[in-house]
């Protein structure tokens, strides 16, 4: 054992760090509890980037709880490897304590840099907290994040970081017939919320917004075509991930003052088997007039991104990219590992998102929208099926979205990356905040042209 003032550090400890590769030294300094970590000159690349990022979480780990600073040393000129090791850092120093009632919580560690990197690191931690932002919306219980509060939330960060907010209530949401939202909300005793975040800055780049929509399913039991519990259920309080993205994007955005004309879209509701819940094989009517035949109730996220789709166009956007936890295709197809894309956007567009993915690590793999998949979900007594084949199904869902576009749109089907089973790295069990980071690489690589 290795006596450093106040803190007892493990010498396999110490040996570890140095052990990872990207660190030369390790050295305690003073009794305020903080470390000097100087990182070795090397390649920089989005794997070594992502290997960093690692290195941090691992550095993370090992920390006493005393150590509340940590200084970053960087001896080489290339910025991005220090920020990709900060980074990991501070997404890694992060848990949903909200609800233990023991004292043994971690303070918020401090990190700092010197030499380069060092002004571009408040960017990475404000980026970095609109991440456990997020992680906290989908950790968040229905019993205490219900859609109401969805919209509170996100009217109370408008109020605070000043961007306009307009929370729709159940009336209003009748009053457009946004048939879609009304239908899963059928068998709540909670009433629905669309929610609409607009950061139009007076310098903005673009003419025209980019618009946001998130999928803002705040529970989903699977309505009338009830999931399974077991490794199903019991997860779903995560069907609001794609609200989360929008939340977090718009909290960095704001606080970083970038100059991007920017709406959110959040159809927001839980899905619940009530006694007035949708039926399978009901008709519904949704916001642009489309009738749907529902042959499945647990295919609901689809219907709400419908109509946030369709009020979309009122916008004439440049682009829509639409976030949400749709289909267990999607999962199975890419396990954890990445995000579904699916587009009817130029290539300039899908070939910055993937650059964007690979970049921050929150991958995409580009899926086909063949016509064919749209002839699954042509309906024969109304004009859609809200469910395709199996087979396929995150592409016939995607069709069915785009059935409601009319604009350069982008697809992002989270199911398997915007909630962990089990931690990994910088990646909390729980809430993941995957998308955030994503878009707001897409996002600068958008305004820097």
């Amino acid at each position: 054992m290795k006596s450093l003032g106040t803190v007892q550090i493990p010498q396999n400890v110490l040996d570890y760090w140095k052990s990872l590769g990207e660190i030369e030294t390790v050295q305690y300094q003073g009794l305020e509890g903080y470390f000097s970590l100087v990182l070795n000159p090397g390649k920089s690349n989005a794997s070594e980037w992502e290997k960093l990022r690692k290195d941090g979480a691992s550095v993370m780990s090992k920390l006493p709880k005393k150590v509340t600073e940590i200084q970053l040393v960087n001896v080489d000129w290339d910025a991005p490897k220090a920020l990709a090791f900060a980074e990991g850092l501070i997404l890694a120093d992060y848990r949903f304590d909200k609800y233990l009632t023991s004292n043994e919580k971690r303070t918020a560690l401090q990190v700092t840099l010197l030499g380069a990197g060092s002004e571009q690191l408040v960017e990475v931690e404000i980026i970095a907290n609109a991440v456990k932002s997020a992680r906290n919306w989908v950790n968040e219980p229905v019993n205490a994040l219900n859609a109401q509060g969805l919209g509170e939330v996100f009217a109370e960060m408008g109020k605070t970081l000043g961007f306009k907010v307009e929370v729709f209530g159940e009336a209003q949401i009748e009053s457009l017939k946004m048939g879609g939202l009304l239908a899963v909300n059928k068998g709540s005793q909670e009433p629905p919320t669309f929610s609409v975040l607009e950061y139009k800055p007076s310098g903005a780049k673009n003419q025209q917004p980019i618009v946001l929509v998130g999928k803002g399913v705040v529970f989903d039991t699977g309505g009338l075509s009830l999931k399974p519990t077991p490794n199903s259920m019991d997860m779903m309080k995560c069907d609001m991930g794609g609200a989360a993205v929008v939340g977090g994007v718009f909290e960095a955005i704001a606080k970083l003052q970038w100059p991007i004309w920017l709406v959110g879209l959040v159809p927001s509701t839980d899905n619940r088997p009530g006694e007035m819940a949708t039926c399978p094989g009901d008709i519904i009517t949704m916001y642009d007039g489309t009738t749907v035949e529902v042959l499945n109730t647990d295919a609901e996220g689809r219907l709400i991104l419908a109509d946030a789709l369709s009020f979309a166009k009122k916008y004439e956007p440049q682009l829509v990219i639409d976030y949400a936890t749709l289909t267990g295709a999607a999962a199975r197809t890419l396990g954890t590992y990445g995000s579904a894309l699916m587009s009817q956007a130029p290539d300039s567009v899908v070939k910055s998102l993937k650059k964007a993915g690979e970049n921050t690590y929150e991958r995409l793999a580009e899926l086909p929208l063949w016509e064919e998949y749209y002839e699954e979900i042509k309906g024969g007594i109304a004009d859609l099926k809200n469910l395709g084949k199996g087979e396929g199904g995150a592409q016939s869902a995607a069709m069915f979205l785009r059935h409601f576009t009319s604009y350069p749109w982008a697809h992002i089907d989270i199911a398997g990356t915007a909630f962990a089973t089990s931690a990994s790295h910088y990646t909390p069990k729980g809430g993941t905040g995957v998308g955030v980071r994503l878009t707001l690489e897409f996002l600068r690589q958008y305004i820097h042209g």
